[in-house]
């Protein structure tokens, strides 16, 4: 139990991180350049005791950026190759069997849709009423996640940063996080200081992290989990 526990913990690091692909745009990871293209986490996704983490490009470098972009996979093989796509989809399909399969047990109603979302894989449930598997501020939907990802790893022995969402809450606090970055690269520029945000999730900090690149500035995590912060830099 303590190994799946330390691969849980693995794979959540690297939510925390943009995807390679986004610097663009660079979670999860559910969640998590969260993770993966220059930032730190979830995925998702991030040992939270340990702020200093190799596999975070944040902690390792101090400062997220658009430069630091890895355009291969981490077994070598080129981003959006076949057989990549093809180990995503597998992903996805062993997710997907095993969220039925707990929709059924607390009999709920729930439609899953399955997709590639850059280099992880991506399940969605959508119903009418799933607000009890989102939680307050996400925090089940983050444990889902998790589940789902130690689901997979059971299965294919390897770690998966597949990205969960219940009822669009993910794609909802993406665009209400990429208006909070806008709004604070503004006033960055204007007034020429850093800026803290407040704690926020692995998947959380890689949104942020990819607008703040997108935007042309950097940032990088602070503090340790659960109470790990972004903090938007002017530019030097």
């Amino acid at each position: 139990m303590s190994e799946q526990t330390d691969e849980m913990a693995e794979v959540e690091e690297l939510d925390d991180q943009p995807a390679t692909d986004d610097v663009d745009d660079a979670d999860e990871t559910d969640g998590d350049h969260e993770a993966d293209d220059t930032a730190d986490d979830t995925d998702d996704s991030d040992d939270p005791d340990d702020t200093d983490d190799p596999d975070d490009p944040d902690d390792a470098s101090g400062v997220v950026g658009a430069e630091a972009v890895d355009d291969s996979e981490g077994d070598g093989s080129p981003r959006g190759s076949s057989s990549r796509i093809d180990q995503l989809e597998a992903e996805g399909d062993i997710a997907a069997d095993y969220l039925e399969e707990l929709l059924d047990i607390a009999d709920l109603d729930g439609d899953l849709d399955i997709d590639v979302d850059g280099d992880r894989a991506a399940v969605s449930i959508i119903g009418a009423d799933l607000s009890q598997l989102v939680g307050s501020d996400g925090e089940v939907l983050e444990a889902l996640q998790e589940l789902t990802r130690l689901a997979v790893y059971r299965e294919t022995g390897e770690r998966s940063r597949l990205m969960l969402d219940i009822s669009g809450y993910r794609a909802d606090k993406r665009a209400q996080l990429e208006r909070l970055a806008e709004e604070t690269v503004a006033r960055v520029r204007e007034s020429g200081e850093p800026a803290p945000l407040d704690p926020m999730s692995p998947f959380e900090r890689k949104v942020v992290h990819d607008a703040v690149a997108a935007a042309g500035l950097v940032s990088e995590s602070e503090g340790v989990e659960p109470r790990r912060f972004v903090v938007v830099l002017p530019a030097s």
